[in-house]
């Protein structure tokens, strides 16, 4: 074998595998203790759909001023959200008080090859019976 083809086929070789490789990316959500629930469900939305595109969510708490000699009611807030979203991500680190900020990270329960490849299915599928597909062929009614 000569060396041209030897460097020509890991060259190869080396681009199959950067397709495959799948980055972790991780997003942050950042909350305050004393949010309204309205927003913390909008909150709990984003985060809700970053763990099923396969990213891991870094949850932020912020406290300002005195909220930070309460640092139970930030820790109440991100077990909350843990057991709301338990279904779509596991918790990797547990909240910590880092200075004045509040963190836990939460990790998906499925990778993100298998929410892209879904994706991808899920828009394959429904392309084939779309509305006006549908519309456009008439039912049969039934006879009296």
């Amino acid at each position: 074998m000569d060396y041209g083809k030897f460097k020509y086929e890991s060259a190869v070789k080396a681009r199959e595998d950067r397709k495959k490789q799948v980055n972790t990316v991780i997003k942050e959500m950042k909350l305050r203790p004393k949010i309204d629930p309205h927003d913390y469900e909008t909150k709990k939305g984003h985060v809700v759909r970053f763990l099923k595109q396969g990213d891991k969510v870094k949850i932020t708490i912020m406290f300002r001023g005195r909220e930070q000699s309460r640092p139970e009611l930030g820790y109440r807030l991100l077990q909350k959200m843990a057991e709301e979203i338990v279904d779509y991500g596991v918790v990797e680190s547990s909240p910590k008080q880092d200075g004045r900020n509040m963190i836990m990270v939460v990790a998906p329960t499925r990778k993100k090859a298998e929410a892209q490849a879904e994706r991808h299915a899920a828009r394959q599928a429904p392309s084939s019976e779309s509305p006006a597909a549908q519309a456009a062929e008439p039912e049969a009614e039934p006879s009296a």
